[in-house]
C-alpha cells in the first residue's frame, strides 16, 4: 500500500499544467426543441448546453488540451467521448458516429464496438414485461454479468493494442476494475504515453471507492481480531469460521447469496484463486444471505464451490450482518493465520495479487 501512495504522489506531482487549447464542436440531433448537454469527465462538471434547432447544435471555447469529454443528450441515454487535441469535431447522435482526427474517429469506433453487447441487451429487456423480468431474473442477471465481463475484457484489448495514444485512458476504470488499483502503479513506472493524463489517475482513484472506501464502518475492521460466527452447512452440521483459521492459514470469509448476480459473477475468480493457492493455505468459507435452502444449494453446484458453505438462512437478517456492517454484497474479508482481519472487499485481480504478495512468501 505504501508503494501504491508513494507512485500516486510521484505521478500528480509529474503533471504538467495543462495547456488551454480551443474546441469546435458541432452535430445533428433528430430531437428539436431538446437541449444537448457538453461535458469535462474530469472534472464531471457541465462546460456548456444549448438547445437543438433545425436538427443541429454548436459547442465553441476553450479547455484544458487532450481534455477528455462528452456530448451528451437531455435524458443522458446518449453520449459521445471525445479528446480535446485542437481538431474540430463533428458528431452525429442519430447514429453515434464522430468525424475530427485520427484520434478521435479511433475512440468513437472503439466505444462504438464495445457497446454492441450492452445496446443489445438493452433493446432486448426493453421489449419485455415487469412480469417478464421477474420470471427470468436469474438468466438476465447472468447476462448482464456477461456482458460487463465482456466491456472489461474489451478495455483490458484496449490498453494492449493502444497502448501508443491517448485512446486507454477513456477506457481505464474497465480496466482498474478488473486488474486492481496496482495496475496504475505499473502504468506510471512503465512510463506509457498516457500515465500522466488526469482522467488515468481519477478512474483509479473512483475504482479505488467502490472496491475499498476509506475510513468507512467497514474499512475500520482491518486490523481488528475477527469475530467468529456458527452456522450450518447444507446437511445441518454446525461449523464456525475458527475452525479453518490457524497457522500458516488465510481465510477468506465471503458474504454472497444464490439471488445476488454480481455475487455468481464473481465466483469463478474466487474459485480460481482457489484452486491455485489453496496448496499454500489458502482457505474460503462462504457465508449466504440466502433464505431458501434450495436457491442456496443449487447455487452451490451450479458455481461448482469446494470450500465450506454456512448459513442462517436469515437473509438480510442474517448474523454476519451487523457484526460486519454488511449492507451490500458481495462483500469479503481476509483473515491472516493470528486471526486479525487484514483486508475487505478482494474482488477481480486485487484477490490474486494480495494473496501472491501473502502466500508466494511461504
Amino acid at each position: 500500500m505504501k508503494k501504491v501512495l508513494i507512485l500516486a504522489v510521484f505521478a500528480i506531482a509529474a503533471l504538467p499544467s495543462m495547456a488551454q487549447v480551443k474546441y469546435a464542436v458541432s452535430g445533428t440531433y433528430s430531437a428539436n426543441g431538446k437541449k444537448v448537454y457538453l461535458k469535462d469527465e474530469l472534472t464531471e462538471k457541465m462546460i456548456d448546453s444549448t438547445v437543438v434547432a433545425d436538427g443541429k447544435f454548436a459547442f465553441a471555447g476553450t479547455a484544458d488540451k487532450d481534455a477528455l469529454m462528452d456530448v451528451k443528450t437531455q435524458k443522458g441515454n446518449l453520449a459521445m467521448e471525445f479528446f480535446n487535441d485542437g481538431t474540430p469535431v463533428i458528431i452525429n447522435l442519430n447514429d453515434t458516429t464522430l468525424k475530427g482526427s485520427p484520434l478521435n474517429e479511433r475512440l468513437a469506433k472503439l466505444n462504438h464496438e464495445m457497446e454492441i453487447p450492452q445496446r443489445r441487451f438493452e433493446a432486448k429487456t426493453a421489449k419485455m414485461t415487469e412480469a417478464e423480468m421477474e420470471a427470468h431474473g436469474e438468466e438476465l442477471m447472468d447476462e448482464m454479468n456477461k456482458v460487463i465481463d465482456g466491456m472489461q475484457a474489451f478495455a483490458n484489448k484496449v490498453f494492449k493494442e493502444e497502448r501508443n495514444s491517448l485512446i486507454p485512458v477513456a477506457f481505464s476504470l474497465f480496466y482498474f476494475y478488473d486488474n486492481g488499483l496496482e495496475a496504475y502503479d505499473e502504468l506510471v513506472k512503465e512510463g506509457v504515453v498516457f500515465a500522466n493524463h488526469p482522467y488515468l489517475k481519477k478512474s483509479r482513484d473512483e475504482v479505488e471507492s467502490i472496491l475499498k472506501p476509506k475510513d468507512g464502518p467497514k474499512t475500520a475492521f482491518i486490523g481488528q481480531q475477527f469475530t467468529d460466527l456458527e452456522m450450518a452447512d447444507p446437511d445441518g452440521k454446525m461449523h464456525k469460521i475458527s475452525d479453518l483459521v490457524g497457522e500458516g492459514k488465510y481465510v477468506l470469509v465471503d458474504f454472497w447469496a444464490s439471488w445476488c448476480g454480481p455475487c455468481r459473477a464473481e465466483m469463478p475468480n474466487v474459485l480460481e484463486a482457489y484452486n491455485k493457492y489453496h496448496d499454500k493455505g489458502f482457505e474460503v468459507v462462504g457465508v449466504s444471505f440466502d433464505q431458501k435452502k434450495e436457491a442456496w444449494v443449487k447455487a452451490i453446484g451450479q458455481l461448482k464451490m469446494p470450500w465450506m458453505q454456512i448459513s442462517d438462512l436469515k437473509g438480510w437478517k442474517c448474523a454476519a450482518a451487523p457484526i460486519y456492517k454488511i449492507d451490500g454484497i458481495p462483500d469479503n474479508i481476509l483473515i491472516d493465520p493470528q486471526g486479525k482481519i487484514i483486508d475487505r472487499g478482494l474482488r477481480g485481480k486485487m484477490l490474486h495479487k494480495r494473496l501472491e504478495k501473502l502466500l508466494n512468501k511461504q
